[in-house]
């Protein structure tokens, strides 16, 4: 960076995290993470967990390593880069209607929230064309890390040293549907689900199946609208990772 520094140490939530991931791209610096935030999805992913002595400790023994970034990019010139999970179509309208001072006092409720107000509505679908297949879909997760949320294993082969996404997605305009797909997420089957796929991407072309729009988010944040395309980056970011992440 400008300023010479050779380690950055980010306190806060993944939107934080992004923040500064994507002020560190194309340089050397190496990225660490301190929990911090609403989910702590990456301080999870990694086994950093809430405490900050054991966050401190962990961080001291944990090594520069070079892990690919994902991307998101618009035609518009939206262009958003991404270290755990890009969203489409229902968690990124959850996103998207979070109350931000209801966030900022009760946390992870803000989002149960946002969600029970989609229950009985007909949710807007969009067509993905994956390296690993295609579809329409309600939601699709393109991931580089098992947790969802913090408290919920989705794309549980994903990893940050892959050089793909695990991408999960969901059929259906129905709302609730996705009363049986959380129970899958629950039980560890959702790859045995009928209306989920999930494999392997390194590239996925988003474009709206109808007149409601779409959006993506990155890192819990908004990003854009679709149509999009998500991918693996050509570019890294040297991230302080524990030597026994897998």
């Amino acid at each position: 960076m400008e300023s010479g520094a050779d380690v950055v140490l980010v306190a806060g939530g993944d939107g934080t995290i992004n923040e500064a991931l994507n002020g560190l791209i194309g340089s050397d610096v190496v990225l660490g993470a301190l929990p911090g935030g609403t989910a702590n999805v990456l301080c999870r992913e990694l086994g950093i967990g809430a405490n900050w002595e054991r966050a401190a400790q962990t961080l001291c023994r944990s090594v520069p390593t070079p892990v690919r970034v994902g991307l998101v990019e618009t035609a518009s010139g939206v262009r958003r880069h991404f270290l755990s999970m890009a969203g489409v179509g229902l968690d990124a309208a959850i996103v998207r209607r979070v109350d931000p001072d209801l966030k900022h006092q009760a946390g992870k409720l803000a989002y149960y929230a946002a969600s029970f107000s989609f229950l009985a509505k007909r949710l807007p679908e969009f067509d993905a064309l994956a390296d690993c297949g295609a579809g329409r879909f309600s939601f699709l997760l393109a991931s580089r890390v098992r947790n969802y949320g913090g408290d919920f294993e989705i794309a549980r082969s994903a990893s940050l040293r892959r050089d793909d996404f695990e991408m999960v997605a969901f059929e259906g305009s129905s709302s609730f549907r996705y009363l049986k797909y959380f129970a899958g997420v629950l039980a560890g089957n959702l790859a045995r689900m009928g209306g989920v796929t999930v494999c392997g991407a390194a590239k996925v072309q988003l474009r709206p199946a109808g007149d409601v729009p779409a959006y993506v988010q990155v890192d819990g944040e908004l990003a854009c609208q679709i149509p999009a395309e998500i991918r693996i980056a050509e570019t890294s970011v040297r991230l302080l990772m524990p030597p026994e992440y897998k």
